[in-house]
């Protein structure tokens, strides 16, 4: 066992279920497949991670899929708001005895190996947060177990962010370079893996 946990946000890939924001300036079979490979990428950027892996599922738990490869134990989510979801897995990893702790989502495209690396270096000595550029954060790690930064917070809003930089005003915190979530079709950039997926809507 080592030390460091990483745990894994995704949904299970369903037609009209995965990035429904997407969907409506594309379709559901484009937001499925621009979710699918976002997960493919989330996969091939962990895999290696000389961490130990847990990926949650939001309801159900998937058998003989991707994440069956890399030492990945599976778990489902909590019941209640993203807050809560987030602070019950923190809570998890660190009666499990691990020290350390980095959560992501599955929903950046530019998020790298390096990156997470990096997140785990720093969160030996401090907080680490990832900014995301809709005023949310794609990457959240820490050394100890706590509440505030769960609670008191509109989910999915641009407040996001800046609400949880509050909770840690007296404190050092590492900030990570700022990345994008695929929410929107404006999201995807033309260099990204994605875009043959929505090049017709752009």
């Amino acid at each position: 066992m080592s030390n460091q946990l990483l745990i894994i946000f995704i949904r299970k890939p369903e037609l009209g279920k995965v990035k429904t924001r997407l969907a409506k300036d594309t379709s559901d079979e484009v937001a499925l497949a621009v979710y699918k490979d976002l997960l493919t990428h989330t996969h091939q950027i962990t895999k290696d991670l000389e961490v130990d892996k847990w990926v949650f599922y939001t309801d159900e738990i998937e058998f003989d899929d991707m994440w069956d490869n890399g030492d990945y134990m599976k778990m489902i989510q909590a019941q209640g708001d993203l807050g809560n979801k987030m602070q019950e897995a923190f809570f998890k990893g660190f009666g499990a005895g691990y020290l350390e702790i980095v959560i992501i989502g599955s929903d950046v495209d530019t998020l790298s190996k390096e990156i997470i690396e990096d997140a785990f270096e720093q969160v030996k000595q401090q907080p680490v947060i990832g900014p995301s550029e809709d005023g949310g954060y794609y990457l959240l790690g820490l050394d100890e177990p706590r509440t505030d930064v769960f609670t008191n917070k509109e989910w999915g809003t641009d407040s996001v962010l800046r609400d949880t930089l509050l909770d840690f005003e007296n404190e050092e915190v590492a900030i990570l370079d700022e990345l994008n979530d695929i929410d929107l079709l404006e999201d995807i950039e033309e260099d990204s893996f994605l875009f043959h997926h929505v090049k017709d809507y752009k």
